[in-house]
């Protein structure tokens, strides 16, 4: 039977905590239904007794105090809310125990931004991780040893898991119960949650917003230069030139400010352009492509699909209440 030892820290979401231990305890009655011995022994693990959650809107009691808890199977690292800085701040004690715990043999999972607290142990450097695209430009800020993926819904180093945003959770929990229980419970358990199985990107979810919490203000400048001519063809040359910086120190300026390159950075504001058309408008799906700077469609097609994994038409059956036309 595997110990799952979820995490209960200072900050962390409600849901987070309930959903895993829902999931892994679903999965005992499912083996139960079936004759079978439970393949799970869940504790709720924290500092204190008792820790409050939302500013004292709820408080959840924990089943053991993590230094009671010798060895552990799987740590589960839910999602903390507010002010990350704040919330690793408050909850560095738990840091010691998760690094003995793996070096004791336990893997770890964390879910949407609880990467962070995986992160903070060190455990993570070098490696892959996942977390909510939204928090993406301050994990980087914080843990430039960890390599980032954008958009993915899982990562596995090492034993050490990590989830992409919200609810894509759900999929890298199903992926432990395969692994630890097998296929037959993982797709049991995915459709009595209603989870789709195999979910591999967050990309479809993701909004880009540009990266400008950086001091270089002639970046700053070319990102707004592009942002306000969505529908011309920009070149690096023209944007170096433009800013009077040489093409390649302009390229590793812009990288370096950013995290994307300047083709990168215009193919994404180019395609969040065409995903808000999209989403509200009637236009088809060629005067999008016009709209934002496009004029071959196969190639439109390709670098839509690549940054959001979808197609532009199946993007607008998804998200589009009208239709497509």
């Amino acid at each position: 039977m595997k110990h799952i030892a979820i995490l209960v820290p200072y900050d962390a979401v409600p849901a987070a905590i309930v959903d895993p231990r829902y999931m892994f305890t679903a999965v005992n009655q499912f083996l139960a239904q079936a004759g079978k011995e439970p393949a799970f022994e869940v504790q709720l693990v924290g500092l204190t007794r008792q820790v409050p959650l939302n500013d004292g809107t709820f408080s959840v009691n924990t089943d053991r105090l993590c230094s009671e808890i010798k060895k552990t199977d799987l740590v589960v690292i839910p999602a903390v809310s507010g002010d990350l800085k704040a919330a690793l701040e408050r909850n560095k004690e738990l840091i010691p125990w998760m690094i003995d715990q793996y070096h004791n043999g336990a893997e770890m999972v964390s879910l949407c931004v609880g990467a962070f607290l995986l992160a903070k142990t060190g455990l993570l450097n070098g490696k892959e991780c996942s977390t909510h695209w939204l928090s993406a430009n301050e994990f980087r800020e914080m843990f430039p040893e960890v390599t980032l993926t954008d958009g993915t819904i899982i990562t596995e180093a090492d034993g050490l898991y990590s989830s992409g945003g919200a609810s894509s959770y759900w999929n890298v929990l199903l992926h432990l119960i395969e692994k630890y229980s097998g296929r037959e419970m993982a797709i049991r358990a995915s459709k009595y949650f209603a989870i789709e199985i195999d979910r591999k990107s967050q990309s479809p979810f993701i909004m880009f917003n540009g990266q400008k919490k950086h001091e270089d203000e002639p970046i700053k400048k070319a990102q707004e230069f592009i942002e306000d001519n969505l529908a011309e063809k920009i070149s690096i040359e023209e944007l170096a030139s433009r800013f009077a910086i040489g093409r390649r120190h302009f390229i590793r300026r812009f990288k370096k400010a950013t995290n994307n390159t300047p083709a990168e950075y215009i193919q994404r504001v180019k395609i969040e352009a065409a995903k808000k058309h999209l989403e509200n408008s009637r236009k088809n799906i060629n005067e999008v492509m016009y709209d934002v700077g496009y004029s071959d469609v196969k190639t439109f097609r390709t670098v839509f699909k690549k940054i959001t994994g979808l197609s532009p038409i199946d993007y607008k059956h998804r998200y589009n209440r009208d239709g497509v036309r």
